[in-house]
């Protein structure tokens, strides 16, 4: 039976500890003696090795819908028949909880003593709005204790088997980031979420330039809230201009993935906790989720081939059972 989020017992036996949750939740946490560092890398890592593709969705900039793409994305990887999971690593302003309907749900414990994921619209979920009391309560935390989080999240979690791990960043380029790739280690790529505007751009590039000196590969720039049809007139309006992200792209020498148009029915969506790739699937907004997420899932699934390659391994299967 699984219960509520609470205080495990580990093993005093050995050197080094075999069970397989966090220190963060640890009931010894205090007095254990052993290399707790090290046994959240060993945590991370065996999690990890169960994930295909491991995908970073960032920005440096906040408010540009990095969540909203996040999200989206994921269900439309799920669309495709993928096992998807979504790692919400925005600590001060964890959001997707509230876009799939699960806002105020609280992670359990299993049997084995690790995190049991949310699950809503095909996808395992984790997040800090799952651990908060009250959704308002505001996240005031030094950068050590951010680290056990980061650990908790990417370790503690039984994500089990995934074709693909969708980790949303917070923006900015500082310590969460850093941590996070530095755990994960093996990422897959990165997803750059900007819009139009130019002083979006410019924290774009900086992402890119950050992803550039981490040797982080590049999946491409999404250029999010591209231009709105007016609901009355049907009139294009170039809200925040239009071609920025592309032109950025082009110019930095990364991919673009697309454009997603400014859309009332999206941010609906959202607020009901219903995401609108799945429920609007057939709509030109979802096919530019959709569209993007073709584009991810290529990349991937070249990027594997040629690691699986190089390794003199059999290529990589996407529809892994």
């Amino acid at each position: 039976m699984a219960g509520e989020l609470k205080m495990v017992q580990p093993s005093n036996a050995g050197d080094s500890c075999t069970y397989m949750w966090a220190c963060a939740i640890c009931d010894e946490n205090e007095t254990c003696q052993k290399d707790k560092e090290g046994h959240s890398r060993w945590l991370v890592g065996k999690r990890m090795e169960r994930i295909d593709y491991k995908v970073l969705v960032m920005s440096n900039k906040g408010g540009v819908g990095k969540s909203t793409v996040t999200t989206n994305l994921a269900i439309s990887l799920a669309l495709k028949g993928y096992e998807v999971g979504v790692c919400d690593l925005d600590i001060h302003g964890p959001n997707i909880p509230k876009m799939v309907g699960a806002e105020g749900e609280k992670l359990k414990i299993s049997t084995d003593g690790g995190i049991i994921p949310h699950q809503a619209y095909n996808l395992k979920i984790a997040s800090m709005s799952f651990l908060l009391q009250n959704s308002d309560d505001p996240i005031i935390w030094r950068d050590a204790y951010k680290y056990e989080f980061i650990n908790q999240l990417l370790g503690g979690v039984e994500w089990q088997d995934l074709n693909f791990l969708l980790i949303d960043l917070p923006p900015g380029t500082g310590n969460e980031s850093v941590t996070t790739i530095d755990l994960v280690g093996d990422v897959t790529g990165a997803v750059i979420v900007s819009t139009p505007q130019e002083v979006a751009l410019l924290d774009a590039r900086k992402s890119v330039t950050f992803a550039k000196d981490s040797e982080l590969p590049i999946i491409g720039i999404v250029e999010n809230m591209s231009g709105l049809d007016c609901p009355h007139c049907h009139e294009h309006i170039e809200v925040f201009r239009k071609g920025g992200g592309e032109a950025s792209a082009a110019d930095m020498g990364v991919s673009f993935l697309g454009r997603i148009p400014m859309d009332p029915e999206v941010v609906m969506q959202c607020d009901f906790g219903e995401p609108y790739a799945l429920f609007h699937s057939d709509l030109p907004t979802a096919d530019a989720f959709h569209g993007i997420a073709n584009k991810v899932d290529d990349f991937c699934k070249k990027k594997g081939s040629l690691v699986k390659i190089a390794s003199k391994s059999p290529p990589l299967s996407p529809f892994k059972k």
